[in-house]
């Protein structure tokens, strides 16, 4: 990396020089040449009129070696002509090669007085014309080519010797920047390799420090990051390992990611990451579970018995917002184990009291019909069958309240006109009504079909009902009815009574929980046909709620999923809305 960057950058610095000092050398040399061209003209040029001015006046004898000196210190042939181009003397000891008349340039001067200029064969003629004569010098240009070629080779000496000195100070220069550009790339492969405590530590030079500073900046604070997400990682996984839920995470694609150690421990094998999901949990319910996660990007929620034997967990799946999902499994087999043996104690201990308060009640009513007994026994015999009755009563609603709880509890599901539905449990709930001096009637039903099982939803419109002739009775009436709202029929039994107060609406359908307690025994409910209701509603697949205010009645409702039907199944036959009365 280094020789590359040495290599490009010294290669780049003598290319520069070059190309600079090629151009240098070509325009010094332009400028040397023609400034002794000039040089050389106006030089002849003053020697021609200064001989020329020396030679009107100089005797005749005395001409020749006037020519002479001028000849030798000018190193130029000279001739003289007179003003009309009649020759007069020549400095050579040889014939004038040129006559007057041969350079057009230098003969107009027979015209006027001045200068002429011409260039023949190699020769630089200039001539000057004083008084009556002219004279006419012939500078040899080898001459002027031999100075020229001693100026270039000094210029090319100068010039090759400072590209030298160039070239020597452009390779320290760039092995410089090449060791710094070196140290660069040392600090960013020790970055690559996790060592964060790598610098590069240069002092103030250039604008290369300045991104120098500002990597080391940058690694400071990869580093004061990367320390803070390890802490954060550490005390994750601590966390998460000292959890009794077992915790894995998998890919989008399915494989695990990272797992805590109770999974190992309820798998009872090591947890492999890059692996797929199935290669270390089978059983079907988590698998679907975490599948339905990563395609819905939900919550999904079940319960998986093969984890591990004799265990019931509970599963939950999230969608993570990078991608892949998160699985918990929290084993609830004792809370199985411990609502299995409340569910088993409370039909036991209801079913064996059965058969005790049936006799009490049977041996209190047979007492009341004989005629002998007091007034006072009879009372207290009357107190006594009002609680048996109560009692037997309570025994039944847990019995009940234990069925719907089991998991044993099935439905038999068909298709059931909701009309209809509304219809018959006004019909068959109206002798409770009027029993309880309460009107009755039906309000707006739809034609929407929902699978449901007809004697649950009886017994469930029933509880509803009768809670409303205890708590509602002083409204006088109650309206029973169903209505669509999206893909869901609600259910509603609706009374006009005092109302439920905010602040129990959410716990009202918890066993035994009563609003007002006082009311409740003296109507003789035992605080379980919410909770019935409740049970029997969610195992159809919906919900109940209660929709009150104080002073303006009750409105207990549940909705069921509107039955999606084949075409050629013919649907059942809708009630017609009625009004029934009390």
């Amino acid at each position: 990396m280094t020789g590359r960057v040495f290599s490009k950058l010294l290669l780049s610095f003598v290319l520069v020089l070059t190309v600079c000092t090629a151009v240098l050398d070509f325009s010094i040399r332009r400028i040397v040449d023609r400034a002794l061209h000039e040089q050389v003209e106006q030089s002849l040029a003053g020697e021609a009129r200064f001989l020329a001015t020396q030679l009107n006046s100089a005797a005749s004898e005395s001409v020749q070696k006037l020519l002479a000196d001028a000849s030798f210190a000018s190193s130029a042939r000279i001739a003289v002509f007179r003003a009309d181009g009649t020759f007069v003397a020549y400095s050579g000891s040889t014939e004038m090669r040129y006559p007057f008349d041969s350079l057009p340039a230098i003969a107009v001067l027979r015209n006027h007085e001045g200068t002429g200029r011409q260039v023949r064969d190699g020769t630089l003629f200039i001539a000057a014309r004083h008084g009556g004569l002219i004279v006419r010098l012939g500078y040899p240009l080898t001459e002027i080519a031999a100075k020229l070629h001693l100026l270039r080779r000094d210029i090319l000496f100068a010039s090759l010797l400072s590209l030298l000195l160039a070239t020597m100070l452009a390779a320290v220069m760039a092995h410089r920047v090449a060791q710094r550009m070196a140290r660069i790339v040392a600090f960013a492969k020790r970055i690559a390799a996790g060592d964060l405590s790598a610098r590069i530590e240069e002092g103030d030079f250039d604008e290369l420090s300045a991104v120098v500073r500002a990597l080391d900046m940058t690694a400071g604070r990869l580093e004061s990051t990367f320390h803070s997400l390890e802490s954060s990682r550490r005390e994750l996984t601590a966390l998460l390992d000292s959890m009794q839920e077992g915790v894995i995470a998998v890919t989008a694609t399915g494989l695990v990611s990272w797992s805590n150690a109770s999974i190992a421990r309820l798998t009872q094998q090591p947890i492999r990451e890059g692996r797929a999901l199935v290669q270390t949990i089978r059983d079907p319910d988590v698998l679907l579970c975490v599948a339905t996660a990563l395609r819905e990007r939900t919550i999904s929620r079940g319960r998986a018995t093969a984890v591990a034997p004799g265990r019931v967990f509970e599963v939950h799946a999230t969608a993570m917002p990078g991608g892949g999902a998160v699985c918990v499994l929290s084993d609830v087999t004792e809370i199985e184990r411990a609502e299995t043996t409340r569910r088993d104690f409370v039909a036991n201990v209801s079913h064996e009291l059965r058969t005790p308060l049936t006799s009490i009640s049977g041996y209190v009513e047979a007492m009341l019909d004989m005629p002998s007994i007091d007034p006072t026994p009879r009372e207290f015999l009357g107190i006594i069958l009002k609680n048996a009755t109560r009692m037997t009563r309570l025994t039944e609603d847990l019995l009940t309240l234990a069925q719907v709880e089991s998991a044993d509890f099935k439905l038999t599901l068909r298709p059931l006109a909701a009309g209809t539905l509304v219809k018959d449990a006004a019909n068959s709930l109206m002798p409770v009504v009027q029993d309880a001096g309460m009107h009755m009637e039906i309000g707006s039903t739809v034609s929407d079909t929902v699978l449901a099982d007809s004697d649950a939803l009886q017994q469930v419109f029933g509880n509803l009902v009768e809670n409303a002739t205890k708590y509602g009775r002083s409204g006088g009436k109650l309206r029973l009815g169903a209505r669509r709202r999206d893909d869901r029929i609600e259910f509603y039994v609706q009374d006009f009574g005092p109302g439920v107060p905010f602040e129990h609406q959410r716990r009202i359908f918890e066993r035994f929980y009563r609003v007002d307690k006082a009311r409740s025994r003296e109507s003789g409910g035992t605080g379980l046909g919410l909770s019935i209701a409740r049970h029997v509603v969610n195992a159809h697949g919906g919900e109940i709620r209660v929709e009150s205010e104080l002073g303006r009645g009750a409105t207990f409702v549940f909705s069921l999923p509107i039955a999606v039907l084949p075409e050629d199944v013919v649907r059942p036959e809708d009630a017609k809305p009625d009004t029934v009365a009390g």
